[in-house]
């Protein structure tokens, strides 16, 4: 499952910037998830829990936002959404969501037709930021 792979990912990521920040208490975590990651969100946040088992921060600080998969046409600029092209089943959006490249061979750009467009957003997962407890004397 690259759900686990994935949060074992986050939080190797999180814990790195716990210890080089002194080790200060996270207080809030924002992961982006793209929307052709096509992740189960329940198995990744069991993934989490088991792996900050043994860690000073809990799966409580985790917030996650899925982000909308976009194109833009090189031909005329045009961009559009995932959600908006209509003529994908089940198969064609599951190929994308293995290998997004092959949207090319399923897709073209609303306006023009075009074959070729550039995926702009919503592959992969990132750590958007990270709140720490601010810990200056004042």
């Amino acid at each position: 499952m690259h759900e686990w792979a994935l949060a074992e990912a986050v939080v190797s990521t999180v814990d790195r910037l716990y210890q080089e920040n002194g080790r200060r208490k996270v207080l809030s975590v924002k992961v982006l998830i793209g929307e052709l990651q096509h992740i189960e969100l329940e198995v990744f946040s069991v993934g989490l829990q088991n792996l900050l088992s043994e860690r000073p921060f809990d799966s409580d600080v985790f917030h996650f936002e899925i982000e909308k998969a976009s194109f833009r046409c090189n031909a005329c600029t045009r961009e559009w959404l995932l959600e908006q092209h209509t003529g994908l089943g089940e198969e064609e959006r599951e190929a994308i969501h293995f290998l997004p490249e092959a949207a090319h061979v399923y897709m073209r750009c609303p306006s023009c037709g075009s074959p070729d467009f550039t995926l702009e957003r919503g592959r992969g997962v990132s750590i958007q930021s990270i709140d720490l407890e601010d810990n200056r004397q004042g």
